[in-house]
């Protein structure tokens, strides 16, 4: 029994051993600021746009139903091809100071890199838009380049 026991102890540490030596081996594989960058797709812009639901004037949040009907009226004819919309959970500083913590929506659109100059005065009036509609502060707007292929 303790032969066998030994026998067994000596393996697990001859793997272990191996396991730590090509350990750095592996995760160099992992290594993405030398990673070449995929190659499928054409070059778009990624925006994202958070919308908050909570009222500055202490009026009633935005209902789901509204924010869909904002998104059909003033979304959908400007960007037909398609979007998403999350729901989440949001928190910012506003202009007194206060953190508010509301629920909120992320509006995702992509579009090609060729249309950006007329999509970002688009998005612009989106986001003038609801805040006018639903006495916002601000809407949230982050911008990447990315590629995609549907």
């Amino acid at each position: 029994m303790t032969l066998h026991f030994t026998r067994n102890r000596a393996a697990l540490a001859i793997a272990g051993l191996l396991l730590a030596a090509a350990a750095p081996t592996a995760y160099a594989g992992l290594d993405t600021e030398t990673a070449p960058a995929p190659t499928r797709g054409t070059p778009y812009i990624e925006t994202q746009l958070f919308f908050g639901t909570e009222r500055p004037d202490g009026g009633p949040a935005v209902t789901d139903r509204q924010f869909m009907a904002f998104v059909d009226k003033e979304v959908t004819p400007d960007f037909p091809n398609g979007l998403t919309v999350q729901n989440g959970r949001g928190q910012w500083r506003d202009a007194n100071g206060k953190i508010e913590k509301e629920r909120s929506y992320e509006l995702i659109l992509l579009y090609p890199v060729t249309a950006a100059g007329a999509s970002d005065r688009k998005i612009e009036e989106v986001r003038r838009a609801y805040e006018k509609a639903f006495a916002q502060e601000a809407v949230g707007r982050v911008d990447d380049r990315t590629r995609a292929d549907f």
